[in-house]
């Protein structure tokens, strides 16, 4: 393991944000995120095993049973145009989460940037797609139809 618990990294920038975290085992540190579409439950887990310092973060978001295909499709979509990290879909409970993970293989330790960075592209890459996932949860959208609606980018000011 680095000398120094790579959370200790995760709690530092939580406590700098002022962002209350949850760390009720040593391997795990979870907080919430205000965003403005939805609000993100992160959570950073050491993995130790495999030397991988993992984040997860979820949205309240679970599609009807009827939708999850439609989800699973739209999450291959935007997979097909994200650089790091990816969504996934819990298959047990259909919530839909991204995921990244920082390799610190040889007891490398994790710098604050590293985290930053999986944490802003997280929660950049949730915001931009979850009207998306709204679409075709709950408005009965195509996942084209709702990949279409969020790559169009604005160009000038009205």
């Amino acid at each position: 393991m680095p000398a120094h618990h790579p959370l200790e990294v995760v709690e530092d920038i939580a406590r700098t944000n002022a962002w209350p975290f949850e760390r009720q085992v040593e391997d795990e540190i979870s907080f919430l995120i205000a965003g403005s579409c939805a609000n993100y439950q992160v959570s950073f887990t050491w993995m130790s095993v495999i030397e991988v310092l993992h984040l997860s973060c979820a949205f309240d978001l679970k599609p009807p049973g009827a939708r999850r295909s439609a989800v699973q499709e739209l999450i291959t979509s935007i997979n097909e145009q994200l650089w790091l990290g990816h969504f996934d879909i819990w298959v047990k409970d259909g919530v839909v989460l991204f995921r990244n993970a920082i390799p610190l293989a040889g007891g490398l330790a994790v710098a604050p940037a590293q985290c930053q960075v999986i944490l802003g592209s997280a929660v950049d890459s949730c915001e931009r797609y979850y009207p998306a996932f709204q679409y075709v949860a709950w408005a009965g959208k195509s996942a084209g139809d709702a990949m279409n609606s969020v790559m169009m980018q604005t160009v000038g000011e009205a």
